[in-house]
Order: C-alpha cells, then structure tokens, then sequence
C-alpha cells in the first residue's frame, strides 16, 4: 500500500484511463521506498500512525513531491539508460526536498 494515492500520482503524470495504473504502482511504491531509504525512516500516512518507538516521518507536502518527482522520472524513463536525450539535475529536485528529513548519517 502507498502513501500517495493513485489518482493524485496519474494526476501529477497527466494520464488518463487506467491502462497504465499497474506499473504506475510499481513505480509510486519504488519511489515511496527510494525516498525512505534516502531518509533512513519509514513514511507514514499522519503523525498519529508513526509508533512510539519508530524515527519514522508523518508525509509532508515536501516528501509528497519528492516522491511525485521521482515517479515522473521513473514513469518518463523506463530503461537503465536513455539515448539521444540532454538532460540535468533539477537544483530543487527529489533529493534536496528530503534533505532535511535525513537522519542516520554516520559521522
């Protein structure tokens, strides 16, 4: 089960229909777990369901989008690798929106 429901993820991706709403799970729950990963805490729906004794994170708008973003690109880049196209990494993107939400580091 993902955080983000799947009509706010197709809404973000532009799709309509539900010929694709399969591997758009797939890819909303690999973004879900790739941003909690990235964290080093699960992801809960509201603050009343994070146990007591978790680190885990309730789903701010700022994780949302990162999670939306990293959708996007897995949904737009189905292959390792992608020939024949320029691209760069947005200054804002996935990863500086989590930032802060970053815990266990190490030293």
């Amino acid at each position: 089960m993902t955080i983000i429901d799947l009509t706010i993820a197709k809404q973000h991706l532009r799709v309509e229909g539900a010929d694709d709403d399969a591997i758009i799970e797939v890819y909303l729950g690999a973004a879900e777990e790739a941003a909690s990963s990235f964290m080093g805490r699960l992801i809960y729906p509201d603050e009343a369901a994070i146990p007591t004794d978790s680190t885990g994170v309730a789903i701010t708008f700022a994780i949302k989008a990162a999670v939306l973003l990293t959708l996007g690109h897995l949904y737009a880049n189905r292959e390792n690798v992608v020939i024949g196209t320029s691209s760069s990494r947005l200054p804002f993107g996935a990863l500086s929106l989590l930032e802060p939400y970053r815990i266990g580091l190490g030293v």
